[in-house]
């Protein structure tokens, strides 16, 4: 293939995202996804809400609510927060980094089917005799317990969408390592793309024990092994050890890209470089490290004794220290800058006191002996609410409308983006903050109803009314979405005007091959270098010439659906009634036939001679002929 052919059709649109390998429609994917997932928690979230508005409710079941919190809880951090979070790096860091792709675009793009498939694996079982019904952690003492199948939903759709979590992170590892523009050292990347940085690493680290909590508890319910059941000799605190070596830092994954992105709209509306980068760089990677350091703060109730309660309370309290680092560095980054307020900028400064709420909130609770009274309360998942949507969810809103151009090439509308903003944080600290109480007043977390009487209704009602406003500013900005596509409006490479990174130097939504001609970084903030000297285009580092791209591929959805196939084999293959291992010989034909799709397209790739294309000099500077940038 020696030159790009632009295709047309649905047909043909469809077929070139199903096969892409470009980090950039490998963005749109996640976005899509992560999304959908995203709607899909929020409205298990009002389930929740509606059925807590009033005392003695019976919107839903008692079965039912363990189900919809199990799957909101997964759901939100799994399947929403994550994959979105990996479309921003999909689509910006090769760009910052002044790459053409990541390191391994078919790992990427196998990534992501793995992601999807394990998703839509996760939640067929709302419509296959019931959602797992244990919580999003699935302790094993609960879990083992559960009648149906819906805990093997979760343990094999997880591990399928944890595969495709742990190639992404490898990916950006490596490609950030490797594959910088001349000039571009560490002491030079973008925050977003440290941070970026750090929670692949993370990933690496913490998705591996998850992947081996769940294969025990697997083998536990699916082959009747003794991992974490006391009666064969198993130990269920273990599978707690095991899911918080993993769940901890997976905060971290998630609060570190959204670090990054703060940074980025701070420094870019306050037309200022941001205040103390080699602070926020040490404070970032110190975050990462103490991450694995505080697990067991999530076990303080389990009687792991004096000794081991104070070690990780002291641990905890330590990871506010490089936290508030960043905290007074973004206001001080502020402090004498030009500040626009923005949409991104508005979401950016609300983010700062939201976060530092749920931040203290969990300096509370590093307290072990505070820790025994609120553990079991409503006060922990007004905490938890006030780190995830305070800091992960506002991220997330405010880099949609901060990258929404570069990754589309449309601008989100501003007056409507104002309009999700203000209703979404009054929502926000309606539904949470007074949960704070409700948690003081006693009233426990994971209980379907409650009696009337108790000094919780007006609560309760409050905390509704806000999840509605929330949903309402999520409308609004599904509007703003779809009139913006239908408007179509484009714009350029710089559509806010004082973009500082490479990715705001190329086009909006940028080429296939990202830069015609490798940029040379000539310090932080690189593009903002060129504009200071007057000059439109990056500076090159190598003279114009042919670009190796890679050939897209349909393997990665085929190894991904394999492997979808297998999981049902495996799930149907055991008889719970009348705990029969191997009871259905149908459904081990099925797991066999998914693995020999898995490894049939393995094997097809290993043998398949497959060196890309080219995109010939000649190509390019036609296109710079027809006002192309470089």
């Amino acid at each position: 293939m020696s030159s790009y052919a632009q295709k047309q059709g649905v047909g043909a649109f469809l077929w070139d995202y199903l096969t892409t390998v470009d980090h950039k429609k490998i963005a749109h994917l996640y976005f899509i996804a992560g999304a959908l997932f995203f709607v899909i928690g929020g409205l298990e979230a009002m389930m929740i809400r509606i059925q807590l508005m009033e005392p003695n409710n019976d919107f839903v079941s008692a079965g039912l609510f363990n189900e919809i919190i199990t799957m909101h809880g997964t759901t939100m951090i799994f399947l929403a927060a994550t994959p979105l979070l990996f479309a921003f790096m999909n689509a910006i860091v090769p760009l910052q980094i002044g790459a053409r792709d990541v390191a391994f675009p078919f790992i990427n793009s196998l990534g992501f089917w793995l992601f999807l498939f394990g998703g839509i694996f996760l939640n067929l079982s709302w419509f296959l005799g019931g959602a797992p019904d244990a919580g999003w952690t699935s302790y094993a003492s609960l879990s083992l317990e559960s009648p149906g199948h819906g805990i093997d939903f979760y343990t094999l759709g997880l591990q399928i969408s944890g595969f495709g979590t742990l190639m992404s992170g490898i990916n950006f590892l490596v490609t950030i390592i490797n594959m910088r523009a001349p000039g571009m050292t560490y002491m030079r990347m973008p925050l977003f793309t440290w941070t970026t940085f750090v929670a692949s690493t993370l990933i690496v680290f913490a998705f591996t024990p998850l992947a081996v909590g769940l294969f025990f508890l697997t083998f536990d319910r699916l082959f009747g092994a003794n991992f974490f059941d006391v009666a064969g000799g198993g130990n269920t605190i273990i599978y707690e050890h095991i899911f918080w070596i993993f769940g901890h830092p997976e905060v971290y994954i998630l609060i570190l890209p959204a670090f990054g992105i703060f940074s980025e709209i701070f420094s870019t509306f306050s037309r200022k470089r941001l205040f103390g980068y080699s602070s926020m760089v040490f404070a970032t990677v110190l975050i990462g490290f103490f991450g694995f350091m505080v697990w067991a703060h999530h076990m303080f109730t389990t009687g792991l004794g004096p000794i081991a309660n104070a070690i990780f309370a002291v641990a905890t309290m330590a990871i506010a220290v490089p936290t508030g680092i960043k905290i007074f560095n973004w206001l001080f980054t502020m402090w004498g800058g030009s500040v626009k307020f923005t949409t991104p900028m508005l979401y950016a400064v609300a983010f700062i006191p939201s976060f530092v709420m749920g931040g203290v909130t969990g300096v509370m609770q590093a307290v072990a002996p505070l820790d025994y009274q609120l553990h079991d309360s409503y006060f922990i998942v007004a905490h938890f609410h006030y780190v995830i949507v305070g800091g992960v969810v506002l991220a997330l809103l405010a880099g949609t409308h901060f990258y929404w151009p570069k990754m589309f090439g449309t601008m989100l509308n501003e007056k409507l983006g104002k309009v999700t903003f203000w209703l979404f944080l009054i929502g926000f600290h309606l539904t949470f903050f007074i949960q704070h109480f409700l948690g003081l007043m006693g009233m426990p977390r994971r209980v379907f109803t409650f009696l009337p009487n108790q000094g919780w209704e007006a609560a309760n009602l409050i905390s509704t009314i806000g999840a509605f406003l929330m949903a309402v500013a999520v409308i609004i900005l599904v509007i703003n979405v779809i009139v913006t596509v239908v408007k179509n409006e484009r714009v350029g490479n710089d559509p806010w005007e004082d973009g500082r990174t490479l990715e705001w130097a190329i086009a909006s939504p940028p080429p296939y091959y990202n830069f015609k001609q490798t940029p040379l970084v000539r310090g932080l903030d690189p593009y903002w270098i060129e504009k200071m000297e007057g000059k439109k285009n990056l500076t090159p580092a190598e003279p114009l010439g042919d670009i190796h791209m890679p050939n897209s591929s349909f393997t990665p959805f085929m190894i991904s659906l394999g492997l979808f196939i297998a999981a049902f084999g495996a799930m149907y293959q055991y008889d719970m009634k009348n705990d029969d291992v191997f009871a259905n010989p149908g459904a081990i034909v099925v797991f066999i036939v998914g693995l020999v799709i898995t490894f049939g397209s393995m094997m097809f790739r290993s043998v398949k001679d497959d060196h890309g294309y080219h995109i010939h000099k000649e190509e390019l500077i036609d296109d710079l002929d027809k006002g192309g940038k470089a």
